[in-house]
């Protein structure tokens, strides 16, 4: 019984080490880092390990959450920034992309889920020619305020995101969202409305 206890309590002590201590050098060695770099991040910002192409493009405010394995990829050739922008108290999921060559916004207080991803441009597909050599349209993307994206959702050019909107998870989102509406579907639709309290009663 005492050997379980002593060994319950070291299990916990490596546990706080590993998850308070060094986490948190961990974090502040990054944010230092991708500071030099150009990376600019607000306030009592968490950074896990990500990717970025070009770091002087994204700006991130305080108080946010950025998980594993996040991409930043602004796509195209040098030029003065920020084109991704993301403002305060912002839960961005691990494994998102921003596959980015106009810009995007994403407001205060939004809810990122594991997987998503942004692309703001596309291809030519005219007949005759090579897909990968067409130009396509490039128009930036905006994400206001409070607005909830399931896992793995895909949002492409030219989308609003209007304030208080939820995606559901796995949607693919080509058109606008007005707000405070929930969309889904693969290409999403209007599914319902987040109901105020006195309309639960």
């Amino acid at each position: 019984m005492e050997l379980k206890m002593t060994n319950s309590l070291f299990d916990r002590s490596i546990f706080f080490v590993r998850n308070k201590i060094f986490r948190k050098l961990g974090m502040f060695v990054r944010t230092s880092y991708y500071g030099l770099i150009g990376l600019k991040t607000g306030k009592n910002t968490r950074l896990a390990p990500l990717k970025v192409t070009w770091p002087h493009q994204v700006i991130v405010g305080d108080n946010c959450t950025l998980e594993d394995d996040i991409f930043f990829k602004f796509d195209g050739i040098w030029k003065q920034g920020p084109s991704i922008k993301i403002k305060n108290r912002v839960f961005i999921g691990a494994g998102c992309e921003f596959n980015i060559r106009l810009g995007i916004e994403i407001g205060d207080d939004g809810l990122i889920a594991s997987g998503c991803k942004f692309i703001d441009h596309d291809h030519g597909f005219a007949y005759g020619e090579l897909v990968r050599t067409q130009q396509g349209t490039e128009i930036p993307i905006k994400i206001g305020k409070d607005v909830w994206l399931g896992c793995n959702v895909i949002v492409l050019k030219g989308v609003v995101i209007n304030d208080g909107a939820i995606i559901a998870a796995e949607s693919v989102v080509t058109k606008s969202v007005p707000k405070e509406e929930i969309w889904g579907g693969v290409p999403a639709r209007k599914i319902g409305m987040r109901k105020r309290e006195s309309e639960h009663i």
